[in-house]
């Protein structure tokens, strides 16, 4: 499965990117993360079914620092093939 996921709030200068990499290298998760222009954060994730649910259930966490106010995710279908995990900028 693939999936778009944005996370909304104070998520940006809060380290997230940093934490959405670790939580994909923990869980096995392939794609990237990056901020988006308007303040939100985006992530692809590529992985099993149960990978995707327990990435979101993190991301709605987020680290210390942030404020968590919403999580969208749908599935997409993305023509990337990816390595690994990748903060993009």
């Amino acid at each position: 499965m693939r999936a778009r996921i944005i996370v909304s709030g104070l998520v940006q200068g809060v380290n997230f990117r940093h934490f959405t990499y670790d939580q994909a290298q923990m869980i096995g998760i392939k794609g990237y993360v990056r901020n988006l222009a308007d303040g939100s954060v985006e992530a692809v994730a590529d992985g099993e079914n149960w990978m995707i649910e327990q990435f979101v259930k993190q991301l709605k966490i987020g680290p210390p620092a942030s404020r968590v106010t919403g999580v969208d995710f749908q599935p997409v279908e993305i023509d990337e093939n990816f390595d690994g995990f990748e903060i993009r900028h």
